[in-house]
């Protein structure tokens, strides 16, 4: 019997125009992935067939809106890729409309369907541009549904390259834990799929010798471990999990994002990441993102 290793394994990467699908791909270029941009959704299957003649054994294959007509074509591909014992990982790289308008204006770029529409007058392009993009997500929507989503608005290059890499080596066998904390003030992850609030808990921000350190440094663990609210909070998120888990990945579902926010994303949120992924550590695939400690803007790919 093949082992896993011993399939082909391909990642198919969509999402908005904008949010950094180039940066994806080069990151799976350079983790030893065969790459191809902009595949007509027509010839995956056949390229897929080639690859196979060829014995290729990791292929990264990105999609876009340029394709509408047929991305339709798509899930039940993957299903059927599926079924023959192909490894298959599917990506949707998202970020906020505001966020997508403003890396179009600062680089001057068209929307790819902007071709659909008359040439707005100057007073309307932001108009014309915001309606592309809705429209984009619309077309967009079933694969958004069916893959994993990393929303990109205020991360960096390296951070989105670090992401896609530790999810691609990441066992396809079962459920992948993503816990991830994150500031309220700078918004929640639209690629949550559980977000949970803990402004309420004692703050190390007031604390002037803990202010300057993270959630991941032993005199803040120290200090929240004090505080009776922050190990309730703590054994309440752990018990909800523990009680729905089972039930996701017996539901097929690959990733589950776990989001927990507090108004910095630097103390409270940071520390009961850690803390849940050691919890959970020994049974999934567990993976830690601190948006904030490395957070920047994503240039337009």
């Amino acid at each position: 019997m093949k082992s896993e290793a011993d399939n082909l394994q391909i990642v198919l990467i969509t999402g908005m125009s904008g949010s950094g699908k180039s940066v994806a791909l080069h990151a799976l270029e350079d983790a030893g992935f065969f790459c191809v941009d902009n595949l007509p959704p027509e010839l995956f299957l056949p390229f897929v067939a080639l690859q196979k003649m060829h014995q290729t054994k990791r292929v990264a294959i990105a999609m876009d809106v340029r394709t509408a007509s047929s991305l339709p074509l798509v899930p039940e591909q993957l299903a059927t890729l599926r079924e023959q014992g192909v490894a298959v990982k599917s990506l949707f790289l998202d970020a906020t409309t505001g966020t997508l308008v403003r890396r179009y204006s600062e680089t001057r770029r068209k929307h790819p369907l902007s071709q659909f529409a008359s040439d707005p007058a100057p007073q309307d392009q932001r108009r014309a541009l915001v309606d592309a993009i809705e429209l984009e997500r619309e077309l967009l929507a079933d694969l958004r549904e069916n893959a994993h989503v990393i929303d990109t608005s205020i991360i960096r290059p390296s951070q989105l390259q670090g992401y896609v890499k530790s999810l691609i080596s990441a066992s396809g066998e079962q459920l992948t834990l993503v816990f991830e904390s994150f500031a309220f003030k700078r918004g929640v992850p639209g690629d949550a799929d559980y977000v949970f609030d803990v402004r309420m808990l004692p703050n190390p921000h007031y604390e002037p010798e803990l202010r300057h350190l993270t959630g991941r440094d032993r005199p803040v663990a120290d200090f929240l471990e004090q505080q009776a609210d922050v190990a309730l909070m703590l054994a309440h998120i752990q018990q909800f999990l523990n009680h729905w888990l089972d039930a996701l990945a017996r539901d097929h579902r690959s990733y589950v994002t776990v989001a927990i926010g507090c108004t910095g994303g630097q103390h409270r949120s940071v520390y009961l990441v850690e803390k849940l992924a050691g919890l959970f550590g020994d049974k999934w695939m567990t993976l830690v993102r601190h948006r904030e400690l490395e957070a920047h803007p994503l240039a337009l790919e």
